[in-house]
């Protein structure tokens, strides 16, 4: 009687546990999704930076403080550039002096030009007053060479005065010019010092403290839009051609927990991020949720495809990729989309087909 016990409750484990290894596929909706991590960002986020060095002077501005486009938010003094704008606004001064002033250059030309054409007149005189005595055989040889030799030398002079005064005048036009570029150039470095907003947006950071040492490589601001945000996703490379623009995506994010948010690709970034093997996607809320903060992260499910009532069975139950386990032994199967979980099978099996968890 004991022995038949036994046997009995054998069979009995023998039984349950046969049940508990073989299924029947079911129908149902099947969605297959990428699994990504996420960062929220504001939109148009950027890092200021300084154009030049120097030492920063004050923060117009504090975190979380909306700030207009060209707004000013940072001060930074540097005493060189001042001296330099003075230097060359003196400079342009001595220029416009140097050429209308009333020392100017050219008004000692054009003196010299009006004494070479008095002369020049009276030595034409004489010159032609001696010709015409000459071509009457009245006086001498060497006087007629004299006069004709004045009246060539001062024809001369006033040719070479007045190229000189046209020379010269290039030559302090081109000098003022230059001095009111130099001049032009400082008062922008000048106003390098007063570093603007780019954007209309929020200040969400300020790198460094007044009386800090300020250089062109580290930021010293990071300055972003107050109301619109991005959902940054890195996508392994192993999933990125799967992925296009306009697919659906549901965030998850830790601060909203049990929470679930909507949202669509908006761009995909085709440079591969060779340290961690992902690439970077962007993705844009349908309806964010009303509180967001920058660098708040969570998880994404990027849906890939999605099909209603189909055949499905769970993936423990798949060997070698497309075999499963029937009362007729191992049949190959046809699979389609698939989860975490599940997987579709297009042929090979029923609804109808019992299949058995692999040992």
């Amino acid at each position: 009687m004991k022995l038949i016990s036994c046997i009995l409750i054998l069979f009995i484990l023998l039984s349950c546990s046969g049940k508990q290894d073989k299924i029947l596929p079911i129908k149902q909706d099947l969605t297959e999704s990428v699994y990504a991590s996420v960062t929220i960002q504001p939109d148009s986020l950027y890092q200021a930076h300084a154009i030049v060095s120097g030492i920063l002077d004050q923060n117009l501005v504090e975190e979380g403080h909306v700030v207009s486009k060209h707004e000013a938010i940072i001060q930074i003094i540097n005493n060189a550039p001042k001296l330099n704008t003075e230097n060359t606004k003196l400079a342009l001064g001595l220029a416009k002096e140097n050429y209308s002033g009333s020392a100017a250059i050219l008004s000692s030309i054009t003196d010299e030009i009006a004494a070479a054409t008095l002369q020049l007149q009276n030595d034409s005189m004489n010159y032609f007053r001696q010709k015409n005595l000459w071509e009457q055989r009245i006086g001498s040889k060497t006087e007629y060479d004299k006069k004709k030799l004045n009246y060539e030398l001062a024809s001369n002079h006033l040719k070479l005065l007045k190229n000189k005064y046209y020379r010269t005048k290039n030559e302090l036009q081109t000098a003022i010019k230059q001095a009111q570029n130099n001049y032009q150039k400082s008062l922008i470095n000048t106003k390098d010092f007063t570093i603007k907003s780019k954007i209309h947006g929020k200040v969400y950071a300020l790198y460094k403290e007044p009386g800090e040492i300020v250089n062109t490589m580290d930021p010293i601001a990071s300055i972003g839009s107050a109301t619109n945000f991005v959902i940054d996703i890195l996508v392994d490379e192993l999933d990125i051609v799967r992925i296009s623009e306009n697919q659906k995506v549901l965030i998850h994010l830790d601060a909203y927990k049990g929470e679930i948010f909507t949202g669509e690709i908006s761009k995909i970034y085709p440079k591969k991020d060779e340290r961690n093997q992902t690439f970077s996607v962007e993705a844009l809320f349908i309806e964010p949720p009303k509180v967001l903060y920058p660098g708040l992260s969570g998880e994404a499910n990027i849906i890939i495809a999605k099909k209603d009532t189909v055949l499905t069975v769970p993936k423990g139950y798949i060997i070698d990729e497309d075999k499963v386990k029937t009362d007729n032994g191992l049949v190959t199967i046809t699979t389609g989309l698939q989860n975490m979980e599940y997987i579709e099978v297009l042929s090979g099996i029923s609804k109808d087909t019992y299949i058995y968890k692999p040992e």
